[in-house]
């Protein structure tokens, strides 16, 4: 055989591994898990980083105030530097809705081997253990909560015996681009992280979705969290793995009724959210990313290439090892659609969004190394080998 028909051939085999031996990542049906009501309800603070979110406030801050949670809960906005009104805005919508109490405070500029959100959640974290509460709830200003988002939440960490539970956050998908792209990113999420995996005892998979993290308090105090990931860009895959470290059970899951209402209305936005911290899921490692990129020529890049080459050249075994390998793809990636309550037919086109994906992550390690770094809000941190007085 040709070598474009062993190519295709390694292809279908590596689809077939992904279907079967990948944790089942594909599907979509791992939510929060069985739940009852405890007898007492535990304390909860609510932490939410906030930088020149004045945009996306009035739309996700009032479902956190509006939680109808039985217990003491409390909600703490830490303002990292806003020059939007953001905190002022916060207190308005605080006035205007009632509901849970909401604290806003400033930490000041963050110290030489932060990232600015991390220092941002540990001021908040700071604050929130004056309150002694038994749970923090880590989620982002663009996050909107139904009612009873933090009761389920607490409900299933007490009856699963969780330190964290995660819940990936439904992002918005109204625009062309978002309806390509978004739903690919939590696809590829979860090939990387098989959920199923995160909430077995004793799994060395461990990440969570940091849109939403209720994290028991002493676990965080155990795990050493912030300060033992301060200088993490994907912060909520360390939180996870620090948690894992320190003996804690983790769980992670799609959400219901959570879901981000940060619009992503063009491909730059999306392009940014993706290469702002693709290099660094790869350890920021050459070797790392070349694999990479080949892995993702491979597996999702030749089964159209061999099915177009197969009926050029009349190769019928390279049309038909691409076919297949191609009609995998799109089957494991209908589920995710049907989440994001999209249309069937952009499942064939996820080779075109993977390959904007590679185009990402290669632009990633550009912008790693022109000495760019990574960026949150308008921050942009120095590569991990530069010194912070030489960065």
């Amino acid at each position: 055989m040709s070598a474009i028909v062993w190519i295709a051939v390694a292809s279908l085999v590596a689809w077939c591994w992904l279907l079967l031996c990948q944790g089942f990542f594909w599907r979509t049906d791992v939510r929060l898990p069985p739940r009852r009501s405890p007898g007492a309800w535990p304390p909860v603070c609510v932490v939410v980083p906030a930088r020149d979110e004045a945009a996306v406030l009035p739309a996700s801050l009032p479902s956190l105030l509006a939680q109808d949670y039985p217990g003491r809960a409390e909600i703490v906005l830490v303002d990292d530097g806003s020059t939007d009104g953001t905190g002022e805005l916060a207190r308005e919508l605080s006035r205007r809705h009632g509901g849970l109490p909401l604290t806003v405070d400033s930490p000041g500029e963050p110290p030489a081997g932060w990232t600015g959100k991390l220092w941002a959640v540990r001021h908040g974290i700071g604050l929130a253990r004056a309150r002694d509460p038994e749970y923090l709830l880590l989620t982002d200003a663009d996050i909107a909560h139904a009612p009873d988002s933090l009761r389920e939440l607490v409900a299933a960490a007490r009856t699963g015996g969780f330190d964290v539970v995660s819940q990936m956050a439904r992002l918005r998908v109204e625009s062309l681009w978002e309806r390509l792209v978004v739903p690919a990113f939590v696809y590829f999420f979860a090939q990387l992280y098989p959920f199923r995996r995160i909430g077995r005892r004793g799994s060395r998979t461990a990440a969570a979705a940091g849109g939403c993290v209720l994290l028991r308090a002493d676990a965080a105090v155990r795990a050493g969290i912030p300060d033992a990931i301060r200088q993490a860009v994907i912060d909520d895959v360390a939180l996870a793995r620090a948690v894992r470290r320190a003996g804690g059970h983790v769980w992670l899951g799609l959400a219901e009724r959570v879901d981000s209402v940060r619009p992503y209305p063009r491909l730059h936005d999306l392009w940014r959210m993706v290469s702002r911290s693709a290099y660094a899921q790869l350890r920021h490692s050459p070797p790392l990313l070349l694999g990479t990129v080949a892995g993702l020529a491979l597996v999702y890049l030749v089964p159209p290439a061999a099915v177009v080459t197969g009926a050029v050249a009349g190769s019928t075994a390279t049309w038909v090892a691409g076919a297949l390998a191609w009609a995998v793809m799109t089957g494991t990636y209908l589920p995710m659609l049907r989440y994001y309550r999209q249309p069937p037919w952009l499942a064939p086109l996820l080779p075109f969004t993977a390959f904007l994906y590679l185009l990402m992550t290669v632009d990633s390690a550009v912008q790693h190394y022109r000495g760019r770094g990574a960026a949150w809000k308008g921050r942009t941190y120095a590569r991990p080998d530069v010194r912070p007085e030489e960065g």
